[in-house]
């Protein structure tokens, strides 16, 4: 069972996170080609696309520490300080991901939207540029990271 469990936590892993990743740092990519060609409707159906694609594999990703709990259960590593670890740089990388990045994107989706209706968007040199709304370059680099301590983390070698 327990091979089972792991097979799973690692295969929602790659399945989940991957896309994530992949989707959230296109995002800001497809922002700036949005932004240039304001009313285009492909941009902003990429725009779209790739919002989706982090909120629905976002949800799907939960089955990851699930299986994970459930696959460190069974092999007696709950209290373990790389299990530990993990949880917790799991947990961080989750904030981010629904705290930071999904909020981001939905408020640039937004104001991608307004510039495709007609809504003035500021320019580069506008002395009152509104803030980018893509979440800052650190936290899309580091939250996909977070899940992957539990590989480098997790013990050497089990007999």
């Amino acid at each position: 069972m327990t091979k089972f469990l792991l097979s799973v936590h690692v295969l929602a892993a790659v399945l989940a996170i991957g896309p994530v990743t992949v989707a959230a740092s296109m995002f800001p990519k497809a922002l700036r080609h949005a932004h240039s060609e304001p009313g285009a409707p492909e941009p902003l159906t990429t725009l779209r696309m790739l919002h989706r694609i982090c909120r629905v594999y976002a949800v799907f990703g939960l089955a990851v520490p699930v299986f994970g709990f459930a696959t460190a259960s069974s092999l007696g590593v709950l209290g373990d300080a790389w299990l530990i670890t993990s949880i917790v740089l799991t947990a961080v990388a989750a904030g981010i991901l629904a705290l930071l990045i999904l909020p981001s994107q939905e408020a640039a989706l937004t104001a991608a939207e307004a510039a495709g209706t007609g809504t003035p968007v500021p320019s580069d040199d506008s002395p009152n540029q509104a803030p980018d709304p893509a979440p800052p370059r650190a936290y899309r680099a580091a939250w996909p990271c977070s899940p992957a301590s539990s590989t480098c983390c997790g013990p050497r070698s089990r007999s």
